[in-house]
């Protein structure tokens, strides 16, 4: 569903507007409200940014990045449009339904799993990222592209693409990416902050972690996970686990690569990369969570051997009815 009119009539004739994204979020969902957040202040739009969950550390340096807020609750009551950006259902929001109460919900997303969850919805699944789509919007919208702008959307398409490395790095993507830098986004100190960055206990922890790996299905499959005595063993904390899941998905042979870390005592963040066939978001939506084709997620709660058994039966099922036996 693609409400391109709809939504450009809601922005219009919106006057204060709040912008989201969903829990834990990642360098596409902070970019694309970021982005859209510089752009409508520029239309001269009362505009804020609130999420369940800060901006994380490697994303800080974004300009506008120190206006969000962050807690399950928002203080403002003038609201009467909501933008929920990179988000695939209202749940991911981390908000109770009265932080919805009385206002407009525009759902602009990318993700397969997405249930159309807004009173307006902007969904495009075959975008690289949802900041392409918050480009798209842009110049639907005639808005001129800054380089505060074009450095956040960039952000988006770099993360969401792996460092373009990934199945949803096209030719249209190297054209948007190109556009970005004319614009202004520096795509050299853009990437050293994102993937340079990174404090020393994040490779402590790392160290930790890949002495989890564990190879099953035949190689097919690969394994790793994270729990709170690391994080206290180590000082570093969930944001630190960003990309650990791609050394996984790196070994020779390896279809699905899984990442479990513990959120709380008994909630655990699963986390799925697939390589070539396997549908993870499937997989991913089948345990209550969404995401891509190659990238998907979940939350489930119990034991860590609860967790693991559970989804070790799923993907072992996954993998013996994928393509090739794999």
């Amino acid at each position: 569903m693609t409400d391109w009119d709809k939504t450009c009539t809601a922005i219009h004739n919106a006057n204060d507007i709040l912008l989201t994204t969903h829990c834990s979020p990642d360098g596409d969902g902070i970019g694309s409200q970021l982005a859209l957040y510089h752009a409508l202040k520029n239309m001269g739009k009362n505009v804020y940014m609130h999420n369940r969950d800060g901006v994380p550390r490697i994303y800080r340096f974004l300009p506008g990045a120190s206006a969000v807020s962050e807690g399950e609750t928002f203080a403002g009551d003038n609201v009467d449009l909501i933008i929920s950006l990179d988000a695939g259902s209202r749940s991911r929001l981390g908000f109770p339904d009265s932080f919805f109460a009385d206002r407009i919900l525009l759902d602009i997303d990318h993700h397969a799993s997405n249930d159309c969850f807004g009173d307006i919805n902007l969904l495009e699944i075959g975008a690289c990222s949802t900041g392409a789509i918050v480009f798209a919007l842009l110049e639907r919208l005639r808005m001129p592209l800054t380089p505060a702008i074009a450095s956040a959307i960039y952000v988006t398409i770099l993360t969401d693409t792996a460092n373009f490395c990934n199945a949803a790095t096209t030719a249209e993507v190297f054209d948007l990416a190109a556009k970005l830098v004319r614009a202004g986004a520096e795509a050299w100190p853009i990437s050293r902050e994102v993937y340079e960055s990174q404090r020393r206990e994040m490779l402590t922890l790392l160290c930790t972690c890949l002495g989890t790996l564990e190879l099953r299905d035949t190689g097919h499959s690969a394994w790793l996970h994270v729990n709170t005595a690391m994080y206290e063993q180590t000082g570093a904390d969930a944001q630190d686990t960003e990309g650990f899941i791609e050394y996984a998905r790196s070994l020779q042979g390896v279809e699905i690569a899984v990442l479990i870390r513990q959120e709380e005592h008994a909630e655990w963040k699963v986390t799925f990369r697939g390589k070539y066939h396997a549908n993870v978001g499937q997989l991913a939506v089948s345990m209550g969570g969404g995401g891509h084709h190659h990238a998907a997620g979940c939350t489930l709660r119990g034991t860590f051997k609860e967790v693991e058994h559970q989804v070790r039966q799923a993907v072992s099922t996954l993998l013996a009815d994928s393509p090739d036996g794999e």
